[in-house]
């Protein structure tokens, strides 16, 4: 994983415009705007990529504090963010309690052990913390799944060429995609991780989503 978002990461940005259309980075402002922060909140911008989540939340809450963590450095060397830590999802080197929010980019179905990697999230946030995730899910209705699925590896085959000179570069989207989640799966999943207020905004027929949850204080979380 990390070796292969060292090659994309001098891309990464431009092949998040393309695959959304140019509507990114409206999408992430709209999950910092529904994040309600505080002026002097603690953040974390998991799986940070380049940081766009991290300057979108410096642009709407300049003195909050913000971290930037990936596990590929030179994601981290790339965004020139000042408060950067590589960092495993799964084993994040935060306090308990640490964060007011957690952001995560486009970063869920990378993580090898989803709960495990969104039970390491609950930890580190404060109690009423809020989790603002933005990713690809699959379509709920089959025939869409097959079409979004045969739609984007065609995307990537042909930025992998044109980019790289290889044309699977880019098509660990779709692959990381057959196997992930719908998107109220995932709304399924936090609330029996016990978040609460669990809710969420779809685009692109249920092909892209994001959710916004919020730490339940004392409760125990069912990771089955």
């Amino acid at each position: 994983m990390r070796e292969m978002f060292t090659t994309i990461a001098p891309r990464y940005d431009f092949i998040t415009r393309a695959f959304s259309y140019g509507m990114d980075r409206r999408w992430k402002r709209t999950g910092v705007s529904r994040a309600r922060l505080s002026p002097s909140a603690r953040v974390l911008d998991l799986a940070c990529g380049t940081g766009d989540f991290t300057k979108l939340v410096q642009a709407h809450s300049p003195e909050a504090y913000v971290v930037a963590a990936d596990l590929t450095e030179t994601m981290l060397q790339r965004s020139t963010l000042p408060n950067s830590v590589c960092a495993d999802a799964a084993s994040l080197p935060f306090k308990t309690n640490s964060f007011d929010a957690v952001f995560i980019g486009y970063g869920l179905r990378n993580f090898p052990r989803l709960p495990s990697a969104l039970e390491e999230v609950r930890r580190v946030l404060k109690p009423e913390g809020v989790l603002i995730s933005l990713d690809f899910f699959l379509p709920v209705r089959k025939w869409m799944r097959s079409f979004y699925l045969a739609y984007l590896y065609a995307q990537g085959t042909v930025w992998g060429l044109v980019l790289h000179g290889r044309a699977r570069v880019y098509t660990y989207i779709p692959d990381s995609l057959r196997s992930f989640l719908r998107a109220e799966e995932f709304s399924s999943l936090l609330q029996n991780m016990q978040f609460a207020e669990v809710t969420s905004r779809t685009y692109l027929l249920g092909g892209i989503a994001l959710h916004w949850a919020k730490k339940r204080d004392g409760a125990t979380p069912d990771i089955q």
